[in-house]
């Protein structure tokens, strides 16, 4: 398994492919400089060539060590070009159900996460340690959902779109593409495209700039 990053999401996401016994295990880091060549003992490749390689020795399979919604879209457009294939990692950890459960391709489930029944969660979503998403829940794609936040009843959340850390969105809310969600915030009312919406109740308080690649692929 090949994981994308080198640095603090990837540390995190290293945890869960040790547990799910995926070998070899390599990182990708071509950005930082005087990178070492290994992370815990693990090799860190610099190139896409040494990338292209490892697919073809090993297996294709990648998954995406970054935080940042729009990052792992350009990420998982890169490596896909190179031949891999995007690939979930689900801790042994989390609590996922058994009815009506759409996982694509691509996500980072971790530790103590609880995934109900009847859920849709799009490709190369985050859903981080403790966070709870309960029944008829959609989650659009690239979605970062950090620690402890509850995503209640039949709500949705856009593609692209960040939730704070112990945020709750309260049942049939929608919170729109391309949003953050402040940390702490109960977000009551629907979010619309491109903002920042923060407290109790959320407020939007102001706006940010369209995604500018294309979303699907």
């Amino acid at each position: 398994m090949l994981i994308v990053g080198a640095k603090g999401f990837a540390k995190e996401i290293l945890e869960i492919v040790h547990q799910l016994n995926y070998k070899p295990i390599v990182f990708f880091d071509d950005i930082t400089k005087e990178c070492p060549d290994t992370l815990f003992g693990y090799k860190i490749l610099r190139n896409n060539q040494s990338v292209i390689d490892f697919f073809a020795k090993y297996n294709n399979q990648f998954t995406i060590g970054i935080g940042n919604p729009q990052q792992r879209k350009q990420m998982y457009d890169m490596f896909v070009q190179l031949g891999g294939k995007l690939t979930s990692t689900i801790s042994l950890d989390a609590q996922v159900g058994s009815f009506g459960v759409t996982i694509e391709e691509g996500c980072n489930v971790l530790a103590g996460a609880i995934l109900s029944n009847a859920i849709t969660i799009g490709k190369g979503c985050i859903i981080y340690y403790h966070s709870v998403i309960t029944h008829d829940v959609t989650i659009g794609d690239f979605v970062e959902i950090s620690p402890g936040v509850n995503l209640l009843g039949r709500c949705k959340v856009g593609s692209f779109s960040q939730i704070g850390s112990n945020s709750t969105i309260l049942p049939d809310v929608e919170i729109g593409k391309n949003v953050i969600i402040g940390a702490g915030s109960t977000v009551t009312k629907d979010i619309p495209d491109n903002s920042v919406a923060v407290g109790m109740p959320a407020k939007v308080i102001k706006e940010i700039s369209p995604l500018i690649f294309q979303e699907n692929g």
